[in-house]
């Protein structure tokens, strides 16, 4: 994996003025983790802690993700996490289409990059674009969540689930049984893995 170019992508996320997003934002939010990423967490747009530091999930949301990807046996920087939009919108309003087509070029190349064998998609907006970029339908995240799915995303194979956004689970506690329920199925996903990689000795055929 090409350090650089990573670098490279976020320095372009921390200059860009593609759509008006960037007006009223205190800092971008590229994203953050292992260059070499089993798993790639993506979430819809940065909320106030992550615009005042510049890093995903940051909040109290991301204090329930940092707590879920643990119950994986993983640690934050084992893994890469972003969003699909890059800044902060408005009062935390849902992004519009436009500001996900603008930003959706710079998700593109960190997938292409980092290359994961899973994909978490954390809330209805990221499991939307992401069903879209895989070519495949989204009949909605209540129906499709903990569903682990096959798709080639940017020519890559991926595993695709979607989830609840951790900040759901803030306001509405009971969904913290299935959202913990989704990632004990992303639990078995990565043994699946690891058991394969130690029958060939290779992650190529990865689920």
């Amino acid at each position: 994996m090409n350090v650089d170019e990573l670098r490279q992508i976020e320095d372009e996320i921390r200059n860009c003025i593609k759509c008006p997003l960037h007006k009223n934002r205190t800092n971008t939010v590229p994203g953050e983790g292992s260059t070499n990423p089993e798993i790639m967490f993506i979430g819809e747009a940065p909320g106030r802690q992550e615009d005042l530091q510049g890093r995903p999930f940051v909040g109290r949301a991301g204090e329930y993700l940092t707590y879920l990807i643990s119950t994986l046996g993983l640690r934050r920087e084992d893994v890469y996490i972003t969003n699909v939009v890059k800044c902060r919108p408005p009062n935390n309003r849902d992004p519009t289409e436009e500001e996900i087509d603008k930003c959706l070029p710079y998700l593109r190349r960190q997938i292409e990059l980092l290359k994961p064998k899973i994909i978490v998609a954390l809330g209805r907006h990221a499991a939307k674009t992401l069903a879209r970029e895989s070519g495949i339908s989204f009949k909605g995240i209540t129906r499709e969540r903990g569903k682990i799915m096959k798709v080639k995303i940017y020519g890559l194979n991926i595993s695709l689930v979607y989830t609840y956004h951790p900040a759901a689970a803030l306001y509405n506690p009971n969904l913290k049984n299935i959202i913990e329920g989704d990632f004990n199925k992303i639990k078995e996903l990565l043994k699946e893995g690891h058991a394969k990689k130690r029958r060939s000795g290779t992650l190529d055929d990865f689920l």
